[in-house]
C-alpha cells in the first residue's frame, strides 16, 4: 500500500473564499478553491522520521521485554492505570453487553446484523474450485487464517463501530481467534467485542499494541494478520512488523472526494464534509465541482454550520474546530463538465468518493480508481461508516489504485492443490506431454533435480 498522504499538501498557492472574489490578507479560507494540477501533484510524504523511531523503539521494547515491557509502555502512555488488567476477558466482554442500555444495545446489535449479512453475502461470493486436467485434477479450497488481531483506535472518540467492522468480518470469515486490540476501551467497545465474538480485549493502543499482536507476548499468542484502523504510530509499527505479521493495509488520514453538479443540494453537501473534516484535522475533504455558485453556496452553508456549533456547548464546538482545521486543508476544484471531475477523482484515487450528480451510475461507470462509492444524495458517506453494510477500513493515499477495501477476502487464503494419477490417466497423450514439459522447463532453466523429479514420473 502506498504511503499516506499528508492532507495539507498541495503546494501554496493565493486562493479565494468565493469563486471569483480576491482573497482578504489573513483569512484562512475553508474549502480553498485550487488547481485540478495543483490538487492533482499533492506530495504523498507518509510517516514522519520521528514517528517511525519512536514505534521502533517501542516495538523493541515488546521484542526484548515481553509481557513486562508491553506493561510498562502502556503505563507510561496511560493506556491503563499502574498494575491494572492488560486483558478484559471473554466474561467480562458478555458482561458489558449485558449491561448496556437496553437502546444502546439495540444499536450495536442491529448494525452488527447489517454488517454480518453483508460480509455473508461476500462469503457466498466465493467458491471452491475443481478442475480437471491432464493426468488428474487441481483447484483450490478456502480455508479462514487461524488468528487475526483486529485494532479499534481509542484517542478522542471509541470506535465500537470498527471492532464490528474488523472483529464480525474475520469471524464470518472463519477465523478461529479474534484479539481486539483498544487502549482504555469504554463498555460500548466491550460490548462490540462480544457481539463481534472476540476472545478477549487487550487494552492497549499504539504501536506497543501492534508488536503485542505481531510478536505474542506471555498469555497472547502471536497472530497471523492485524486489521484495523490507527493514528499514525500504528501504521508505522504495522509496516515495520510485515512479513513478521500479515497486514490488511496502512492506512493514513481520512479522505472524501464529492463531485457534485448543479443538481446537488449544497447543504447535503456541506454536511458530508463537515461530516469527514469532524474526524481528524489531518482528515482531507473536497469538492470537485461544475457549478460555480454550488461552491459558493457549500462555502456558506459550512460556515454556517460551524457558527452553529460552536454557540451549542463544548461538544459541538470540539468538532467543529477539528472540522474547521481539516476543511483549511481541503479543496474546491472547478471543472467544466463531469468527465474532468471524474478523471480527476482518477488521478486522486480517494478513499471515499461521493456522487452528487443528477445521473450517479453513469459517472459510477467512468470511475476506476476509489476505495468506496456512495451513488447519489442520498447515500451518505457516513452510512459507510456506520455499518449499513460494507466496511469502513478503507485504503488511503492514493492506494486505491491497488487495493480495496476490508472485507471477508482479507481473512480467506484460495489455497490451490494439484493432484495426478492414477496411472491409467497419466499414460494419456496430453498427461505425458504435460509432465514432458515440466522436465524440459526445468532442463531449460538448470535445474538438474527438478528435471530429474519430474522426469521420474513419466
Amino acid at each position: 500500500m502506498s504511503s499516506p498522504v499528508e492532507p495539507g499538501a498541495v503546494e501554496p498557492r493565493v486562493v479565494e473564499p468565493r469563486v471569483g472574489e480576491p482573497r482578504a490578507e489573513g483569512v484562512a479560507v475553508l474549502l480553498p478553491l485550487c488547481a485540478p494540477e495543483a490538487l492533482a501533484r499533492r506530495a504523498s510524504s507518509g510517516i514522519d522520521a520521528e514517528t517511525e523511531a519512536s514505534a521502533r523503539e517501542l516495538i523493541e521494547t515488546v521484542r526484548r521485554r515481553g509481557l513486562d515491557g508491553l506493561r510498562a509502555v502502556a503505563e507510561r502512555f496511560g493506556d491503563v492505570d499502574p498494575g491494572a488488567p492488560l486483558f478484559v476477558e471473554r466474561d467480562a466482554l458478555e458482561r458489558a453487553l449485558a449491561d448496556l442500555p437496553d437502546t444502546t444495545r439495540a444499536v450495536l446489535e442491529r448494525t452488527a446484523a447489517r454488517i454480518r449479512v453483508f460480509a455473508e453475502a461476500q462469503r457466498a461470493c466465493l467458491l471452491p474450485l475443481d478442475l480437471e486436467l491432464a493426468g488428474g485434477r487441481a483447484g483450490h479450497r478456502l480455508v479462514p487464517l487461524e488468528s487475526v488481531g483486529c485494532y479499534a483506535p481509542g484517542g478522542r472518540y471509541p470506535l465500537p463501530s470498527s471492532v464490528l467492522m474488523t472483529a464480525l468480518v474475520a469471524k464470518v470469515a472463519g477465523v478461529e481467534r479474534v484479539v481486539v486490540a483498544s487502549p482504555r476501551p469504554p463498555p460500548s467497545v466491550l460490548a462490540a467485542a462480544a457481539l463481534a465474538g472476540a476472545e478477549r480485549v487487550l487494552a492497549v493502543g499504539g504501536a506497543q499494541a501492534i508488536a503485542a499482536l505481531a510478536l505474542g507476548v506471555e498469555g497472547l499468542p502471536a497472530v497471523d494478520c492485524i486489521a484495523g484502523p490507527g493514528n499514525r504510530f500504528v501504521t508505522a509499527a504495522k509496516r515495520q512488523l510485515f512479513g513478521v505479521v500479515g497486514i490488511d493495509s496502512l492506512a493514513g488520514p481520512s479522505e472524501l472526494v464529492i463531485i457534485a453538479d448543479s443538481t446537488a443540494d449544497p447543504k447535503l453537501v456541506a454536511l458530508d464534509l463537515l461530516a469527514q473534516a469532524e474526524h481528524d484535522p489531518d482528515a482531507w475533504p473536497v469538492l470537485i465541482a461544475t457549478d460555480a455558485a454550488l461552491i459558493d453556496a457549500v462555502r456558506a452553508r459550512i460556515d454556517g454550520s460551524l457558527s452553529r456549533a460552536k454557540a451549542e456547548g463544548a461538544g459541538p464546538a470540539g468538532c467543529a474546530e477539528i472540522a474547521a482545521r481539516a476543511l483549511r486543508a481541503g479543496a474546491a476544484v472547478l471543472v467544466p463538465d463531469l468527465d474532468a471531475a471524474a478523471a480527476l477523482s482518477d488521478r486522486l484515487a480517494p478513499e471515499h468518493l461521493a456522487l452528487f450528480v443528477r445521473d450517479p451510475e453513469s459517472l459510477a461507470a467512468r470511475i476506476r480508481h476509489a476505495g468506496a462509492l456512495f451513488l447519489g444524495q442520498s447515500s451518505s458517506e457516513v452510512f459507510g461508516d456506520y455499518g449499513l453494510g460494507p466496511n469502513h477500513v478503507l485504503p488511503t493515499g492514493r492506494s486505491p489504485r491497488h487495493r480495496a477495501g476490508l472485507s471477508v477476502f482479507d481473512f480467506l487464503r484460495a489455497r490451490t492443490y494439484l493432484e495426478l494419477g492414477p496411472s491409467a490417466q497419466l499414460e494419456r497423450p496430453e498427461a505425458r506431454r504435460a509432465l514432458r514439459d515440466a522436465a524440459d522447463l526445468a532442463r531449460l532453466e538448470g535445474l538438474h533435480f527438478h528435471a530429474a523429479a519430474a522426469a521420474a514420473r513419466r
